[in-house]
């Protein structure tokens, strides 16, 4: 891919395409070549004020806006979206690396967000009653929170755009949306799009950025953002989270991961193989902060699941996202790989036993291999980071207790995965779990009508669902003298 005219690069500030004031710009790569596929504007705080300036001007309006007509433009944006799903998907694979079939996965994934909130739109309600006493009436209604940030990660650029887009707009907020420096296209080609569906001028405002600490932290600072929409990493999310405190700016974060999958004697192995695919390898182990990091199987059953998920993996076929027949394609940049080369030496060094993989590749891209480790040490650095990478690391265990604290010994909760056939334990596992999610004999739990979040150091409130528009809403209370 190379830079073309309807491929937008310019930061999108009130409705209009601009450069930024300083005229800076900044390389998006292609990680499968290391090659430059674009350069796009590398916006300041002076385009970040431009960007408030326009959502602050455009809230009162776009608030008063009915929600029919607001739940139209999604509808709208939702059929853009999937007409142009091959052009969509061809961008992302460039600029993120994940395969062709992936990535149109994700544009159908990113489209059902906006149609779920489109009809999440015209459902927003209040209440009536007479209070306790007797002596007062309440009406209470909902209201826009007010104008946004939305800052969204590189793994999924163009659904968690969608994400978190879809419910502002359904609930009258603007926004201004700050994109991951490594895959913006994405999401400037959604800015694009609403605004072909209709979008007034000033409600979305995209900057993109390599100087996200200049840009975020006056908005979050100033006072006229009301409310942070935000996935990352836990750390950066401890510091969002102290710069909204001057402001008391209403928070939303899905942050860091750390899922277990746990594989019962009585689980159906061929079910939990296939599940381990899903929860290890969708996105190539760059879900977002979803995938299986910690598998935990029982020690009856743990060499046969281990040699099962090896012949699965080492039949992946790895290369260029656009390449027919690839499964596995670049992860995200040369420093994504290190880390995941990093993690791997430090598990082999302390005796795991490499089943497949564990290698880099020599050449162009940030390559690395399907890989399965077994007999992982406890105190191994990948069973308390992320790996972000596509790395099984496998743990046997003994008893229920034993895997239920084991899995529950980290300071994150976003989801976990179970697999076993007895009713009984599917349910008391699941309860005893740490988490926001769990898959239950299932590999995946992403889905539009879903409340997706975490507990503990996971984050804080929900995206998807009915709980996602929720997060953009404020109650008013009005009492009346009940005469």
């Amino acid at each position: 891919m190379t830079e073309t005219p309807d491929t937008p690069t310019q930061l999108f500030l009130g409705g209009a395409w601009a450069d930024a004031a300083d005229g800076a710009v900044m390389p998006v790569d292609d990680p499968a070549t290391g090659e430059i596929l674009a350069h796009v504007a590398d916006a300041g705080p002076k385009d970040a004020r431009l960007a408030e300036e326009a959502a602050v001007q455009a809230q009162q309006e776009w608030a008063r806006t009915a929600p029919r007509a607001r739940s139209e433009i999604l509808r709208r944006a939702h059929e853009i979206v999937l007409e142009r799903t091959d052009e969509l998907a061809r961008l992302m694979t460039s600029e993120m690396g994940k395969p062709l079939a992936e990535a149109r996965g994700e544009v159908a994934y990113a489209a059902e967000f906006l149609r779920w909130f489109s009809e999440e739109a015209v459902r927003i309600d209040g209440g009536h009653g007479i209070l306790p006493d007797g002596r007062h009436r309440m009406i209470l209604s909902r209201r826009p929170v007010g104008p946004c940030l939305l800052i969204t990660p590189w793994n999924f650029p163009l659904a968690m755009g969608a994400r978190k887009i879809g419910p502002a707009i359904a609930a009258g907020c603007t926004m201004v949306l700050k994109p991951a420096p490594q895959t913006p296209l994405s999401s400037l080609a959604l800015a694009a799009i609403l605004k072909e569906a209709g979008l007034p001028d000033g409600v979305l405002n995209v900057v993109t950025t390599s100087r996200a600490g200049e840009v975020c932290e006056p908005l979050l600072r100033g006072g006229r953002i009301r409310k942070l929409s935000f996935t990352g990493s836990t750390a950066v999310g401890r510091l969002l989270l102290a710069q909204c405190a001057d402001t008391v700016v209403r928070t939303s974060m899905e942050l860091g991961g750390n899922a277990p999958f746990v594989v019962f004697d009585d689980a159906d192995l061929d079910a939990a193989v296939d599940g381990a695919m899903v929860a290890k390898m969708r996105n190539m182990g760059e879900a977002p902060c979803t995938a299986a990091n910690r598998f935990f199987v029982h020690r009856s059953v743990a060499q046969d699941f281990a040699d099962r998920l090896a012949r699965r993996m080492a039949a992946l076929v790895v290369g260029p996202g656009t390449d027919d027949g690839v499964d596995v394609g670049p992860l995200i940049d040369a420093a994504g790989r290190a880390k995941v080369e990093d993690l791997v030496a430090d598990a082999v060094e302390r005796g795991a036993r490499v089943l497949v993989g564990g290698t880099t590749p020599e050449g162009p891209g940030c390559f690395y291999p399907p890989t399965v480790l077994t007999d992982v040490a406890p105190d191994s650095r990948l069973m308390r980071t992320e790996i972000f990478g596509p790395v099984a690391a496998i743990l046997a265990f003994d008893e229920e207790d034993e895997v239920v604290r084991r899995a529950n010994d980290t300071p994150s909760g976003l989801v976990g995965y179970v697999f076993t056939e007895g009713l009984d334990r599917a349910l008391r596992v699941s309860e005893r779990l740490e988490v926001g999610m769990v898959g239950l004999n299932t590999g995946l739990v992403s889905n539009p009508a879903a409340p997706f979040g975490g507990v503990k150091q996971s984050g804080l409130g929900r995206e998807g669902g009915r709980a996602g528009i929720e997060e953009f809403l404020e109650y008013q209370y009005v009492a009346l003298p009940n005469r």
